[in-house]
């Protein structure tokens, strides 16, 4: 495994950020007790992707502590694409709905902070308000979302690394760039395969295979529907010559990394994807891994980013959903998350500004691999359209 640490590859890109964005001061003792004293009995309901069993029972765990601590009731949502619940956000301010809103906390990075952002659907700045900001790793680029300036609207909660899971038993030398990968297909056919767009993991690989095969494109820019056809040309050649030769003849696409992670578990694939370098382990333990599998990366490094916390600007239980937040932030909380035995999510916390007592809370830390931005949010969404054009059947 070619392991780097993301930290130090990203300490530019954080500087950059913060000039963009000045640190707001965290809140005075006393209005933050107010906000805690006002968030007592509300419901605070949390849209989150509910794909994955151990982010289930990791908010699970959640919830029983912000009810226990807070006197906060959390209702988490399970959603299969939250692209879903900003069209519902979008929908309630078209009708007016401006503070009975239905969602409380959205889990979202990406194309749909930026939709939300640019449409005005977003409560704060709140994020570096927090008491629980103080521990965050501004080295990390935790003030910018796929190029987009967060100004303090979404606070971080993790980090994503998209990766692959190989059993080494069954697969000693896996695929290590895009054109083994073809050349593996070719030779072991219908034993590959990836998520069907727009399902963030499919989107994601997408991303890997534009970045790896061009050069020169400005990623970090919107798009130029102009020449967007021209500059994915590469792309869709290569989906072209690999597709035949997937799981199902490329017919057909899992619906999920679940799916992809239980196929190579029912050895009816080589290899699974994942956001998530720190699942593995877990998915061993539950039985949904065989015991010799592994997440690697390609040479060049994996797909990179932070996933966030915001806040409807609707939202109907501001205060509570603050307090959540912040205890989602907190030492105690990403300590668990970041545990191989429980979520195994890499934290956004820095270790140096924690107590010797708190650091001893966090049981292996997960290195990361070499950090490969992601592209502005606007390339996602056009290789969607244009993937749903040529093979959404």
């Amino acid at each position: 495994m070619l392991l780097r640490f993301l930290r130090p590859l990203l300490i530019i890109t954080a500087s950059f950020s913060s000039t963009l964005f000045a640190q707001t001061t965290s809140l005075s003792e006393s209005d933050w007790q107010m906000i805690e004293k006002q968030a007592v009995g509300q419901t605070v309901y949390f849209n989150a992707w509910g794909g994955s069993t151990q982010v289930n029972q990791y908010l699970a765990w959640a919830t029983q502590q912000v009810k226990k601590r807070y006197g906060i009731t959390l209702k988490q949502v399970k959603v299969g694409d939250i692209a879903e619940t900003v069209n519902r956000i979008m929908a309630e301010k078209t009708a007016g709905n401006n503070d009975k809103g239905s969602v409380d906390i959205v889990w979202i990075n990406g194309e749909n902070f930026s939709a939300m952002k640019s449409n005005g659907l977003l409560f704060g700045p709140f994020a570096e308000q927090l008491p629980n900001w103080k521990y965050v790793d501004t080295r990390l680029p935790v003030r910018h979302d796929f190029t987009v300036p967060t100004e303090g609207l979404e606070a971080p909660w993790g980090v994503g690394q998209l990766v692959f899971i190989h059993d080494r038993e069954h697969l000693a030398n896996p695929p290590t760039n895009f054109s083994a990968l073809l050349n593996y297909a070719k030779v072991h056919p219908g034993r590959l395969s990836y998520p069907k767009p727009p399902q963030f993991h499919g989107s994601s690989f997408l991303k890997m295979v534009l970045i790896s095969l061009t050069q020169n494109l400005e990623l970090d820019k919107p798009v130029n529907p102009d020449t967007f056809l021209r500059d994915t040309l590469p792309l869709w050649a290569y989906l072209d010559s690999l597709h035949p030769y997937l799981w199902r003849e490329g017919k057909v696409f899992p619906h999920s990394d679940a799916l992809m992670i239980q196929l190579l578990n029912d050895d009816e694939l080589d290899l699974a994807i994942t956001f998530n370098p720190g699942i593995v382990p877990v998915a061993i333990a539950s039985g949904n891994l065989p015991k010799q599998a592994e997440a690697y990366a390609f040479t060049q490094g994996a797909l990179t980013n932070i996933h966030f916390l915001a806040i409807p600007y609707n939202s109907k239980a501001k205060p509570a959903a603050q307090v959540v937040i912040n205890f989602l932030l907190s030492p105690e909380a990403q300590a668990r998350k970041t545990d191989s035995k429980q979520w195994g999510d890499p934290s956004i916390i820095d270790s140096n500004k924690l107590t010797s007592i708190q650091k001893a809370e966090f049981k292996q830390p997960q290195p990361l691999f070499n950090a490969i931005p992601e592209p502005h949010p606007s390339w996602q969404m056009a290789i969607e359209a244009e993937w749903q054009k040529r093979y959404g059947h």
